[in-house]
């Protein structure tokens, strides 16, 4: 298999796992992640959504926090995977390899749209080292 197009898809997975892992400990540790207004934090944990009475818009900006940051987990975590252990799976397969560059591109509109610049910049790096992977892959062939 193609060792430069399986090593750029590591790097790619690896940026995405890293930025999972430090999303999730800023979540679930110290104040990075808190509103800068205690008293907006405060009626988040008083108010609930629309749905439902049975939470707060505190417990889902948490569970939103999280869930996010274990799918950018689980993206480095497969994908980092499949380039290591199953690269010829990986890149002999039209739908994982698009459905990795649509994740990434989406991860690129939303850390545009809605983040700051430090995922924004990881997810861009990401995205290109995936091209690239892509590129390496059909260039030296599976």
């Amino acid at each position: 298999m193609n060792l430069l197009a399986s090593l750029f898809v590591v790097a790619s997975a690896a940026i995405l796992f890293v930025l999972g892992a430090a999303h999730l400990l800023f979540t679930v540790r110290g104040p990075k992640l808190l509103p800068r207004d205690a008293a907006l934090q405060a009626r988040m944990k008083e108010t609930s959504p629309v749905i439902t009475r049975q939470t707060t818009m505190w417990k889902c900006w948490l569970g939103f926090n999280v869930s996010h940051s274990i799918a950018l987990l689980l993206f480095g975590a497969v994908y980092g995977y499949l380039a290591l252990a199953e690269s010829e799976l990986l890149f002999r397969s039209v739908f994982l390899l698009a459905l990795g560059l649509a994740v990434l591109l989406a991860y690129v509109v939303l850390a545009r749209r809605y983040f700051f610049s430090t995922p924004f910049a990881g997810v861009v790096v990401a995205t290109l080292l995936y091209a690239g992977a892509l590129v390496a892959s059909r260039v030296q062939g599976p």
